[in-house]
């Protein structure tokens, strides 16, 4: 990885010299989608049942809950702390190799490392730490990956493109569920596969990426005002990118209330064992991936033909809520599949003009990655929260989700009524 300067008398792009003017290649938005969906398959097996299981297997019953909620708020941390770092440096490295490619690559390489660490752990603090080492590397590479949307993909492209990334994203999950139903007695291939998988697709993008090299890094004030700005847009210099902030936060938050204990959601509340509900979780899954996938496409095509983002993340959050109260009236798996169709249609459309819609009130194009990775705090902290809110609401409920879902759907439809102030963006 290279941080200093390039040769003297080098001829190189200044930093604001990516703003893309002519339509991305179509291998480099395959390969940046194949990217995405590796690297979030390799993060998601984890979330979605890897953590659970392994937890089961180290921990007595009793102590599953609270010790899967500390766990996977620590890996949560790490991507609210890297995230933005990672996203800093990239927008400074100068070298040969670009930008965005050293952090790529250096980022899957350490998350392959720290499954292998997570599926060997022999004890919780082992286990704890290595995903919280794998969230860190996870999240160099991911925020790389998405500031290089904004350097490649032109403003009217960025609806499609970044509904495809989002969809990717997504069915990651599907991945997940099902490594987890065909690989979950073997907790060594169930961490691995995936994090070779994510390895080999974000080295073919890295391969193929365009990623100009930089003259100068930007200017910096130096010393402790450029590190706090690492983690900071000013909100009032900057309102438009402040509500999407505070809207992802709470759509997020509402999603990750329910995904972190979906497993056991199955198990305590609908009564499965741990076969029969990671069967289920696959299943269901699979009906809120193929929802998603339709969802977003249609959302994200219809989204650039109109030149309109706001009403699309308004709708998508009043679907995504009402498929999380449905939830509560689940009594059997045909009740959850229900809720996990209008669930996958509501952030399919979301998931389609989000990222579009934050990348057009970016406020510096020096600072593409930086901001990004800002505003990917909004991802990272509710997964942060999210595992302590539902266990207070869990014990509040005496067991029962239903106050945590009613709760979940409520923020959702919050995080749909902050965006309507964005002014830039229609």
């Amino acid at each position: 990885m290279v941080v200093s300067d390039p040769a003297a008398g080098a001829s190189l792009p200044s930093p604001t010299a990516f703003a893309p003017k002519e339509k991305a290649k179509a291998n480099v938005i395959a390969t940046m989608v194949l990217a995405r969906l590796g690297l979030m398959t390799a993060l998601s097996v984890p979330i979605v049942a890897g953590m659970t299981l392994k937890v089961q297997s180290l921990v007595s019953e009793a102590a599953v809950a609270p010790t899967l909620g500390l766990v996977i708020s620590m890996g949560a941390f790490a991507a609210l702390l890297f995230d933005p770092i990672f996203g800093r440096l990239s927008d400074r490295t100068i070298g040969r190799f670009g930008r965005r490619r050293p952090w790529l690559v250096a980022g899957a390489v350490g998350l392959l490392v720290s499954l292998a660490v997570i599926a060997l752990a022999p004890n919780v603090v082992v286990l704890g730490i290595g995903w919280f080492l794998a969230q860190a590397f996870g999240n160099a590479a991911v925020a790389a990956h998405t500031a290089s949307l904004a350097d490649q993909i032109p403003q009217w492209q960025r609806g499609k493109v970044s509904g495809m990334i989002g969809i990717a994203s997504q069915a990651a999950g599907l991945g997940a569920a099902y490594s987890a139903s065909l690989l979950g007695q073997n907790m060594l291939l169930l961490f691995l596969v995936p994090g070779v998988l994510g390895l080999i697709l974000v080295l073919v993008f890295a391969f193929v990426l365009p990623d100009q090299p930089m003259e100068r890094r930007p200017a910096s004030e130096g010393g402790l005002r450029t590190a706090f700005k690492t983690f900071w847009v000013n909100p009032v210099k900057h309102p438009d990118f402040a509500f999407a902030w505070i809207s992802r936060f709470l759509v997020v938050l509402a999603l990750f209330m329910f995904v972190t204990f979906r497993l056991l959601y199955l198990q305590q509340d609908l009564g499965l064992s741990k076969e029969d509900a990671a069967g289920a979780l696959a299943t269901g899954v699979l009906i809120y991936t193929l929802a998603l996938v339709t969802a977003g496409q249609i959302a994200g095509w219809v989204s650039d033909r109109l030149g309109r983002r706001k009403v699309f993340i308004w709708i998508s959050a009043i679907i995504f809520g009402i498929g999380t109260w449905m939830l509560t009236l689940a009594d059997s798996t045909t009740g959850f599949y229900w809720a996990e169709l209008v669930i996958g249609i509501g952030f399919g459309i979301y998931i389609a003009v989000d990222l579009a819609l934050v990348i057009d009130v970016l406020p510096n194009p020096d600072d593409t990655a930086k901001d990004l990775g800002v505003f990917n705090i909004a991802m990272a902290g509710p997964q942060t929260l999210a595992p302590a809110v539902s266990a207070a609401l869990l014990t509040l409920g005496g067991g029962s989700y239903d106050l945590l879902l009613t709760v979940a759907a409520v923020i959702a439809l919050l995080g749909a009524l902050t965006i309507l102030p964005v002014k830039k963006v229609r």
